[in-house]
Formats: C-alpha cells, structure tokens, sequence
C-alpha cells in the first residue's frame, strides 16, 4: 500500500469472489474493475486463485486495511476525505470516531438513497457535494456492483484525488457492522465468520459462487496447462 500512486486522480478497486463471479456476467462491471488504476485482492479466494494458476504469492488487502492505511497518511498531511455511502447513523460514528482518532483530518459526509439506481438529479447531487469539498481521497461505500459502476460512469466529473470503492469498510470502521477478529483474518476464514453472522444475506455470495469460482479456477489450469503443452510441441 505505500506504493500507491499519489498527486493525480487514481481509482482504487477491491476483487473478492463474488465481484469476480458477478463481474463475468456485468459487462460494464467488468470494465469498471479492469480500467481501475490499482485493483486489490481483497479475498483469500483471488489470493489462493492467483497462486494456484501463476504461482505468485499475493497478499490480501482488505478495504478495511485500505481504508485505515489512507487515514493515517491522511492524518500526518492534515488531508481532507469525504465518505460517500453508508447511513446517516454510520456516518455520524465514523465523524465522532475521526475526531478521537484521526484529529487532523477533515471530512465530510454524504449518504445517498439506498436504491438500486440513482436518478440524475440525484447523482448530480452528490457529485456536486463532493467537487464542493474537493477531497483528497473519496471513499465510497455502496457495495458492489453499484459503486464501481458509479464511479466508472462519472469519474471524469469528479474533482477528487483517489477514489477508492471499499464497500462494507464503512460499516466496520463505524461499529455498526463487526469485522471477525485478526485470528479468524490470518487463518483466511473471515469470510466463514461473516457467513455465520448473516447467513442469509451471504449464503449466495459464498455457497453458490465459491463452487463455481474455484470449477472456473480449475478448468482455467487445465486450459493453461494444454497451452503450455501445446507450445512445447511447437
């Protein structure tokens, strides 16, 4: 994360499973993800997947970690955020909680609908509200498809320094939502934590696209190996 570039507009992307399986299927989300100047793995699944097909070892980094990583850089340069998403109760802890933590830092806060698709008076509502306070960094917290497709669509008007779509991040630095523990983090089972707590908002995400993902995962090796294999013999 220190490596992230600065100084120009720079559009930060998290990859789980489910964006990955939701993706093959949304092809303006795909677009969004792919044309993201920096996109993280932010789940053991794209972890295990990226070693298993390259051999490359990876690190997860969660939006959370993202998220708390700028607050810190944001803090010693008594930089300026604006939060984009979440409720009026979320935003109002996150306030009093970077007032104790993150002094230096000024923020402002917006919470959009909670809807499935914005009307344009309504976008053009909180793209006014953030070029007023012109951030440094732009967190959104919308979950996804939906705020990586808003921000693919209207990154050009946007006068923000980096943007970065972290989902859920705003719910678990807010309290209102609990982040499973560092153990469960470092043992890779966030996820199975998480499907614990809400079964039956999660159980889709996890039950039915973890099989599909690591099927497509497998035929994906075998389609590199006959490559490989093919090219020897050329």
């Amino acid at each position: 994360m220190e490596s992230l570039p600065a100084g120009t507009q720079t559009i930060i992307n998290t990859l789980n499973l489910y964006s990955w399986c939701i993706a093959e299927n949304d092809f303006e989300f795909k677009q969004a993800l792919i044309q993201s100047d920096v996109l993280l793995p932010d789940g053991i699944a794209v972890v295990g997947a990226v070693r298993f097909l390259s051999g490359n070892k990876i690190s997860k980094i969660a939006g959370a970690d993202l998220h708390l990583h700028l607050l810190n850089k944001l803090d010693k340069a008594a930089g300026r955020c604006f939060y984009m998403g979440a409720s009026e109760n979320s935003l109002s802890k996150i306030k009093q909680k970077l007032s104790v933590e993150f002094p230096a830092v000024e923020a402002a806060f917006y919470s959009p609908p909670f809807k499935a698709h914005f009307s344009a008076a309504e976008t053009a509502g909180m793209i006014k509200a953030i070029n007023k306070f012109r951030p440094d960094i732009l967190f959104v917290g919308m979950t996804a498809p939906k705020q990586e497709k808003w921000i693919f669509k209207n990154k050009t008007l946007l006068f923000a320094g980096t943007i970065c779509n972290i989902g859920a991040a705003l719910d678990f630095y807010a309290g209102t939502i609990k982040r499973p523990g560092n153990f469960w983090i470092y043992l890779g089972l966030e996820w199975l934590v998480r499907l614990s707590k809400e079964p039956r908002r999660l159980w889709k995400r996890y039950l039915y696209h973890g099989p599909h993902f690591i099927w497509t995962m497998i035929k994906e090796k075998q389609n590199l190996r006959r490559k490989a294999r093919d090219e020897q013999v050329w």
